[in-house]
């Protein structure tokens, strides 16, 4: 999902929780990562892994110049003869120590090997952040955890688009509140007369 679509989708949710609720567990994760120069570690349950966050995580570190941002993707069913970005199994959920970050993204409950590994890395100091659908066990044992219930109109992959998209944001925008006219285009002008950031 593009930019575009994502300011479309957060114009379309104005006035709900969930361009709020997004934005704060963004600035969890990107807070959590770039605090500890990365180690982010992305994994979902045996029956789902979340690819398209992955690579939308890994996008958004590199438009975003924080390349702490970008996730090792842990998968239930690694092999050894997969390439070797695809290769992480989930013993690595319990190497995980004090500095990395450990997203836990899932759809249905958890199952006990993978709470029994998130466990682990929380315990090693890990910092855990989960989104989730309504996982009691795994919301207990993140630091940070945002849930999409069920019954809402909203799903799970809209979410990690808001996630992705936010956490990418080198900073959150100005609220939007009723300004003069006047005010916007000074605020305009001001922006289109500005010299640009100097290139390293």
């Amino acid at each position: 999902m593009d930019a575009v679509r994502v300011a479309l989708l957060r114009e379309v949710l104005a006035g709900t929780e969930w361009p709020e609720a997004t934005r704060q567990f963004a600035g969890a994760l990107r807070g959590s990562v770039v605090s500890y120069g990365g180690g982010l570690l992305l994994v979902g349950t045996e029956e789902y892994e979340p690819w398209h966050l992955a690579a939308h995580l890994v996008d958004e570190a590199a438009w975003s110049g924080t390349p702490e941002l970008s996730p090792t993707l842990v998968r239930h069913a690694a092999r050894a003869t997969d390439p070797a970005h695809l290769a992480v199994g989930p013993g690595r959920l319990s190497a995980a120590r004090r500095g990395e970050t450990l997203l836990v993204v899932s759809p249905a409950a958890a199952g006990a090997g993978l709470l029994e590994r998130v466990h682990d890395a929380r315990r090693a100091g890990a910092t855990v952040l989960a989104l989730d659908t309504g996982d009691h066990d795994l919301a207990a044992m993140a630091h940070e955890s945002l849930t999409v219930p069920q019954d809402t109109d909203l799903d799970l992959d809209t979410v990690q688009h808001l996630v992705s998209a936010a956490a990418g944001e080198n900073s959150l925008p100005a609220p939007r509140g009723r300004r003069r006219l006047r005010d916007r285009l000074s605020r305009l002008a001001d922006q289109l007369t500005s010299p640009p950031p100097p290139r390293w």
